[in-house]
């Protein structure tokens, strides 16, 4: 296919900014009229999927909707009917769908999501702390010109920082940020692992439609989208999840089980994950890290699990495993394919080294961003059927060990072999290692888009 236009799509979409500073404000709508004088005025400073070829720009601006949000700014009855049920109905409603009860229950949320007052998410990300604050109240100053929004709580994140240096390492010291997908028509820095295994083992693009509406999906097929076409072409939907981290009581966790594991506590930490915590992939170096593949693109994400089908390198139960099981289920990984999300993300609070006092009760955690073309088919099937049931995988009731909501009840096996330093272990009543403290769903328009709801020329006719 040809290449997309990319100015057309949010750069928040087609790539991941990778900038250390973020903040996420979110709006409340009063009156549509003073709200789409807002949006127009916003129009010009929001960052699309252009490429930058002289560096990184000081600071990027997005914004998402949700149903309300959209309904807030007066768009037509047929229009909003047309959106799928699951955005429509939002997340806090699709609660027992997606596992978030107990700890993660909505009643346990930050208090933002406790009413139905969110109508939009701005992103704003910054290449140092004085240029977010800067745009943040450029972006401010609108709100009050306009009087177009309010502003009802602003999360902040920051990349955490490791001897004054940015990292791509989250709260319980893992290296993340690999393996986002390959779409047809969207430029990027491919590596093999990154799309779709073909049967001669080469990896190729996942369909467009996959991530954006408007193109077609793995099946051949227009996700389903609202109307006008126009409206949908080029934009996306976003899942957004806080998601704290009981960091001392994974740690005490390692500590404890660590103590009755042979393979000793890092392994074991890897084993949980699938990769060792400096990112290296247990299917590539099941027996120790090897910052040679971490820095080898062509190796870092190009494994299957078709040849550990008894889980003896990477457990079956992995996070990483569950979450992305490539070929894991037969059939070349096809059965994975239309499963695949984007993943955006961010850390927030303070980033407390080993060895260092941690507090659960202290706000730390991701801020956990997903984009798909269809929210029920692609995240919603991950997150209830991987991440916390495990009968895909032969895993019975057992949740993800990282994110599952296991209430103290969890279990989770490591698989192994007769060696000494690979054992076979099993770790009974896991705890919640991560909890949800909020989120909704949201649709990401395109710039064309935008300025039809700036305009109020959304006509579903």
């Amino acid at each position: 296919m040809s290449k997309l236009n990319e100015t057309d799509i949010q750069g928040f979409v087609l790539r991941g900014y990778n900038l250390p500073f973020g903040r996420y404000i979110f709006i409340h709508f009063k009156n549509p009229d003073r709200a789409v004088v807002l949006i127009s005025k916003l129009l010009p400073m929001i960052t699309t999927g252009q490429r930058w070829d002289n560096g990184k720009p000081p600071s990027t601006v997005n914004i998402a909707f949700t149903h309300r949000g959209l309904a807030a700014l007066a768009l037509p009855d047929a229009t909003l009917l047309s959106f799928p049920v699951e955005f429509q109905q939002g997340m806090k409603k699709r609660a027992e769908i997606l596992g978030d009860t107990g700890r993660n229950a909505p009643e346990r949320w930050d208090a933002v999501w406790h009413g139905d007052e969110v109508h939009a998410w701005l992103g704003i990300n910054g290449l140092t702390a004085e240029a977010l604050e800067t745009c943040c109240s450029q972006v401010r100053a609108l709100f009050a010109e306009t009087g177009g929004a309010i502003e009802l709580a602003a999360q902040d994140a920051v990349s955490n920082m490791v001897n004054g240096q940015q990292t791509g390492k989250e709260h319980f010291g893992y290296t993340d940020g690999f393996g986002n997908p390959d779409y047809l028509g969207i430029e990027r820095n491919s590596q093999p692992g990154h799309g779709k295994q073909l049967p001669d083992g080469s990896w190729a693009p996942l369909a467009t439609g996959e991530l954006l509406l408007g193109y077609a999906d793995e099946a051949g097929e227009l996700p389903i989208a609202p109307i006008p076409h126009i409206l949908a072409s080029n934009g996306t939907f976003m899942v957004y999840r806080k998601l704290h981290q009981n960091v001392a009581t994974f740690r005490k966790f390692l500590d404890e089980q660590s103590a009755n594991y042979g393979g000793g506590r890092e392994k074991l930490a890897a084993k949980l994950i699938g990769r060792w915590r400096d990112g290296t992939p247990l299917e590539l170096a099941p027996d120790a890290p090897d910052q040679s593949i971490v820095k080898d693109p062509t190796r870092n994400t190009n494994f299957t699990y078709g040849a550990d089908g008894a889980g003896t390198r990477c457990p079956i139960g992995a996070h990483m495993r569950r979450a992305h099981p490539r070929d894991a289920f037969g059939f070349n990984g096809k059965l994975i394919d239309r499963r695949r999300i984007t993943r955006r993300g961010q850390t927030y609070g303070r980033f407390v080294p080993e060895g260092e006092s941690a507090s659960d009760a202290e706000d730390r955690g991701v801020v956990f961003m997903v984009l798909n073309a269809n929210i029920s088919r692609q995240f919603e099937f991950v997150q209830q059927q991987w991440i916390e049931y495990g009968n895909d995988a032969k895993q019975g009731n057992d949740k993800d060990p990282l994110i599952g909501n296991h209430g103290g009840h969890g279990k989770f096996v490591v698989q192994g072999d007769r060696s000494a330093s690979n054992p076979p272990l099993i770790c009974g009543h896991l705890p919640n290692f991560v909890e949800l403290r909020g989120g909704d769903y949201f649709f990401i328009p395109s710039i064309t888009a935008l300025g039809m709801i700036a305009m109020k020329l959304v006509d579903p006719r």
